[in-house]
């Protein structure tokens, strides 16, 4: 392992996702390889110190590795396929992107964006990848250097995750996270409308309601959802609700019904035959046989 890659092992004591001492940001390990399967990524920075994930989106296909690193301007359901083996685990840094200190670090760089450049980006994009150039990628040793020490975590930590967004603004594709930042753009009306649905997945929800509260037309909205999710808001919202049910069937340890009626579904029986179709077997399986 090269210094970023001992850092982040050392500081991932098992396989899961570890926080650490400073908030939004934490190490995930992984010690196997796993094949394609559906997940929720939330909105944030993921830097990759050691193997490699392939994101499937709609119908392109994102690696991230040592050398291009991942960022969600708004949180995604996709599917991942993870390389990693007991001897040569999957690590990574995750840092929530905040937008507070987005608009900090905009607001400073203002006259040196080239505005032109951003109007010829993806603008729209939920995702994008970027290089991981030296400078990125010396911020990130820093930050790992302090998160292994109390002290330096709490003096070091919030400036060195700072110049950690200062590096991601100044990199290739950060058009996203400039309209993401700014008012009334695509964007930043799909990211308000994607909070409402994630912090109400289990009510009823129809996209005219959606599309209300971020004031566009209903097919305007439903289109520019799309650019950014790639997926339809209907699909948008199951997909949430399924990942969901995964997560408190196999973590909280409901029974299926539960999960199925937590997460907004009024059939036990549909919401089976949905989460076979999503993930590739029955919410029984999931959870080893326990109805």
């Amino acid at each position: 392992m090269d210094e970023t890659a001992t850092l982040m092992n050392t500081l991932a004591k098992t396989d899961g996702l570890t926080p650490t001492p400073l908030p939004g940001v934490r190490i995930y390990k992984t010690s196997q390889y796993q094949p394609r399967q559906p997940l929720c990524y939330d909105k944030g920075v993921i830097i990759v110190g050691q193997g490699s994930k392939r994101v499937f989106l709609g119908n392109r296909e994102y690696e991230y590795n040592p050398d291009n690193y991942l960022v969600l301007s708004v949180p995604l359901p996709a599917e991942c396929e993870t390389m990693a083996t007991p001897k040569e685990p999957l690590l990574s840094l995750m840092v929530d992107i905040d937008l507070g200190m987005l608009g900090q670090i905009i607001g400073k760089m203002d006259d040196q964006i080239d505005h032109a450049l951003i109007e010829q980006q993806d603008k729209n994009q939920g995702l994008f990848l970027a290089k991981a150039v030296p400078e990125m990628k010396e911020t990130v040793l820093r930050l790992l250097r302090a998160l292994n020490s109390p002290l330096e975590t709490s003096v070091l930590g919030p400036g060195i995750v700072h110049e950690l967004m200062f590096r991601i603004m100044c990199g290739e594709n950060a058009a996203s996270l400039y309209s993401l930042s700014m008012k009334n753009t695509n964007l930043s009306r799909i990211d308000k409308a994607l909070k409402q649905i994630h912090g109400n997945f289990q009510d009823p929800m129809d996209v005219n309601g959606l599309a209300s509260l971020v004031n566009m037309s209903t097919s305007a909205f439903h289109r520019a959802f799309k650019e950014v999710t790639a997926s339809s808001p209907i699909q948008y919202l199951k997909k949430v609700r399924l990942n969901k049910a995964k997560s408190l069937l196999t973590e909280s340890g409901m029974r299926v019904n539960e999960a199925a009626t937590g997460v907004g579904y009024e059939s036990a029986t549909q919401f089976s035959r949905e989460f076979k179709r999503y993930f590739g077997h029955n919410p029984v399986e999931a959870i080893g046989g326990r109805p």
